[in-house]
């Protein structure tokens, strides 16, 4: 048995009006396929011309390794040169990734190779941010810190996405205090003799290409696998719905602080509590 996934809907382009009307106030996804051809950033952006432009860049690295209690929030595992870690891509599968590498303070020259499109929301223009992977890694399922509406444009290979909107948070295993679900799921292959409640989960799925675009509604649940090597660049805008708001606040202000207090203070048994309340909380709403 597999998880209930449909298909991310997909257009080849699309106006801003029906990018309103359509995905943005229902909160639905969807894959633009053709919305960058006219960027430079479409025909001259792949690991070779990153590697050649950004090479000499300290890079901060992450891998899907579990939470570790002496963790930071968000505290990179590794460091290396770009251009030591762009042949490490090519060469061999790795785990390392490169996540919330910002291009307007790393990289200033590549804003000239996109602009920022008009979907009629206003975007976080001080915030593109890019996120590299080699084959078969992939991010644990999570959403974002601030609920942000996601533009996620990308470039080189293939990766395969899997989305849920938070209505499904009682069936994820999410862990309290944090934007995750438990990291021993497998979500491209999960076991549901393990995690059962996933079955109840009603979600969506899709690869995304060189050049294509996946708008991710407010508070979206993503886990990204990359199928090859290649890099994403994200565009966001702040959550508008009043509830999602709150919580970004919320998240920001209090709750990353209370979790990297109590990291502090209970250590690891802080993070097994936590996973384990995710299996409790889980198998509670699923009876």
């Amino acid at each position: 048995m597999a998880l209930n996934l449909q298909d991310i809907p997909r257009v080849k382009n699309i106006s801003k009006e029906a990018f309103l009307r359509d995905y943005y106030k229902p909160q639905k996804p969807v894959v633009i396929e053709r919305f960058i051809e006219d960027w430079p950033a479409y025909s001259k952006w792949n690991l070779d011309y990153m590697k050649s432009i950004a090479g000499d860049k300290i890079v901060p690295l992450y891998d899907d390794r579990p939470v570790d209690y002496k963790d930071g929030f968000n505290e990179p595992h590794a460091k290396m040169k770009m251009s030591d870690y762009v042949d490490l891509l090519k060469t061999e599968p790795t785990r390392y990734r490169i996540f919330l590498w910002n291009v307007l303070k790393e990289v200033p020259q590549l804003q000239k190779d996109y602009s920022y499109p008009d979907f009629g929301l206003k975007l976080m223009k001080g915030l593109p941010m890019l996120f590299f992977g080699g084959e078969d890694s992939y991010t644990f399922m999570h959403y974002d810190i601030d609920l942000a509406n996601i533009f996620h444009f990308h470039f080189e290979g293939k990766k395969e996405i899997i989305l849920f909107d938070q209505k499904q948070n009682k069936y994820l295993y999410k862990v309290p205090h944090s934007l995750i679900t438990r990291e021993d799921i497998d979500f491209s292959n999960p076991d549901l003799d393990k995690w059962p409640a996933l079955k109840y989960a009603k979600g969506y799925k899709t690869y995304l290409n060189h050049g294509e675009v996946l708008y991710m509604p407010e508070g979206y649940w993503h886990y990204m696998k990359y199928v090859t090597p290649g890099f994403s660049m994200s565009l966001r805008s702040i959550a508008k719905n009043p509830r999602n708001f709150s919580k970004a606040i919320y998240n920001l202000v209090v709750m990353r602080h209370f979790d990297n207090l109590m990291r502090r203070i209970k250590g690891q048994k802080w993070i097994d509590w936590k996973n384990g309340e995710a299996v409790k909380r889980t198998n509670l709403n699923i009876k």
